[in-house]
């Protein structure tokens, strides 16, 4: 069995004799060679060229006996390609092209169909991906839930409190329904359009979805996400991860994800008792640990492994991305680790 095969078996539930491995941001500012091709192009650059985004998506492949490969982009790429770009901002975090308030704002914005043309780019970088890989291990493209990414385009950049987008949830929701209807028709065309490009797994971040009240997670999140699984190939896999939505699980379970990725605050195995036997999960050893010893990413991951052993559907990855303070003996360690285990 290879890491593809792997990785759609664990997708598909099936009993494994370890779990495939992948990382969260595992293509990234960790990595010396990534730092290096970082310092002759910018980051918006790296993303919209087939390329350097092929090359950067297979930079940790190439230290790493990693199942998987994640697709080397940004969930904000459907905002700019609604009209609403983004940039970094040099004291830290995203900065957006202005921001959505009003009705005439949504309506201001492109049309889903949009996306085909405008993120060619990304089509054509999971194809050049694709044929790299060929057929040995899986291909996973992304992206952001329509509720994350209106958080970003409502506050007009990185926020700390989501005031606005809280805010126009409660108090004109029609305002907020009409921008997530846009949202949720442009990732339907995206994600359809890196299933045709090759993906073999598609994995929505919903990484602001634990800030809104627990009661409002299905108006707010949950609701679009099941338009979105429902409008994607059936039994296609759809990995949910949803930061801090730990009492959401049942719910998210019912989403039509195939795999809930869980954040490093939940009980792995208790989380794989409580969820259906048909659905997987993913996760979640805390990424800190890759900062610290090998020795001691060596105990924790054993022992998080350990703790699910014999469970079917079980994915093995951060509890979120990997920070660029990680160590190379640590991730080298984790993969060491995970590859030479045995239910």
């Amino acid at each position: 069995m290879n890491s593809r095969e792997r990785f759609l078996a664990a997708c598909a539930g099936r009993p494994l004799d370890r779990p495939p491995l992948w990382v969260m941001r595992q293509a990234g500012r960790y990595l010396p060679e990534y730092r290096e091709l970082k310092a002759r192009s910018s980051f918006l650059h790296l993303v919209r060229t087939p390329e350097l985004a092929t090359e950067v998506t297979l930079q940790p492949l190439r230290r790493f006996a990693l199942d998987a490969a994640i697709l080397f982009s940004d969930i904000l790429v459907i905002p700019e390609a609604l009209g609403q770009g983004y940039q970094f901002r040099d004291t830290g975090g995203i900065a957006m092209e202005g921001r959505i308030a009003t009705r005439a704002d949504v309506e201001k914005l492109a049309p889903a169909a949009a996306v085909t043309e405008r993120l060619e780019y990304v089509a054509a970088a999971l194809r050049l991906i694709r044929g790299e890989l060929a057929g040995k291990r899986a291909l996973l493209g992304f992206g952001g839930s329509p509720w994350t990414l209106a958080t970003y385009m409502v506050e007009g950049g990185s926020s700390e409190d989501f005031e606005r987008v809280k805010l126009l949830f409660y108090t004109d929701r029609g305002t907020f329904d009409a921008l997530l209807e846009r949202l949720t028709e442009a990732l339907i065309t995206y994600f359809r359009m890196q299933i045709a490009a090759g993906a073999d797994a598609i994995q929505i971040f919903d990484s602001w979805g634990g800030i809104i009240a627990g009661q409002d997670y299905e108006a707010a999140s949950l609701r679009w996400i099941r338009r979105i699984t429902a409008a994607l190939p059936p039994d296609f896999p759809v990995i949910l991860y949803a930061k801090g939505t730990t009492p959401q699980l049942a719910a998210q379970a019912d989403a039509g994800v195939r795999v809930i990725s869980v954040d490093w605050t939940a009980e792995l195995a208790a989380v794989r008792r409580a969820l259906p036997p048909a659905i997987g999960v993913q996760g979640n050893l805390d990424p800190v640990l890759m900062t610290t010893t090998p020795d001691l990413v060596h105990r924790e991951t054993a022992r998080l492994l350990e703790a699910m052993r014999g469970s079917a559907g079980h994915i093995f990855n951060l509890g979120h991305g990997i920070t660029p303070q990680a160590r190379i003996e640590c991730m080298e360690t984790l993969v060491a680790t995970v590859t030479g285990w045995k239910n």
